[in-house]
């Protein structure tokens, strides 16, 4: 029974891009929590938070991550506030090699700049002392990753590459 391989982080840290690579590279199947969230509701992420809020969101996340939990040797890219509830990270892990992906705040905000469209928690006129309060927030939850990764001025191929040598000493 292959693990699941789970990546979690803040957004903007890369996970659906290195996970759909790493995903390749392993020959196993990739979802990106958000995008199978979106096909089961029939909406977009940022539609669920606008028409029924964040709390909606959280619990179609809490019962996604049960459903994935209950499979094998997939590669999940999770969502950036997978971590809030402490219950995800307990059912994911159940399964799962959790590896936190991370990146400087000035990268995450030049990531999240180019896709402002599709980040509901990112206002606008977004502030890189809003980012680094985010993180400040979320460390103690990041910390209960498995293995953390930074993917600061690496390509995604790269990155994917040290995931699969952590994934390979785990066997």
């Amino acid at each position: 029974m292959e693990k699941n391989i789970v990546l979690i982080g803040f957004m903007g840290t890369g996970k659906s891009t290195v996970g759909s690579r790493l995903a390749l590279r392993l020959k196993r199947k990739f979802v990106d929590m958000d995008r199978e969230i979106e096909r089961v509701v029939g909406m977009t992420v940022s539609e669920i938070f606008k028409r029924y809020g964040e709390i909606r969101f959280r619990s179609e996340e809490k019962l996604m991550a049960q459903k994935l939990a209950r499979e094998n040797g997939l590669v999940i890219a999770a969502g950036g506030g997978v971590v809030l509830d402490q219950g995800n990270i307990d059912t994911l892990s159940q399964n799962g090699i959790i590896i936190c992906l991370e990146a400087t705040p000035i990268a995450i905000l030049e990531r999240v700049n180019r896709k402002k469209g599709t980040r509901p928690l990112i206002k606008k006129d977004v502030k890189l002392q809003d980012i680094e309060e985010m993180l400040k927030a979320r460390e103690v939850l990041y910390a209960q990753a498995d293995y953390r990764v930074s993917t600061n001025g690496k390509s995604p191929e790269q990155i994917a590459y040290e995931i699969i040598e952590i994934v390979r000493r785990e066997a």
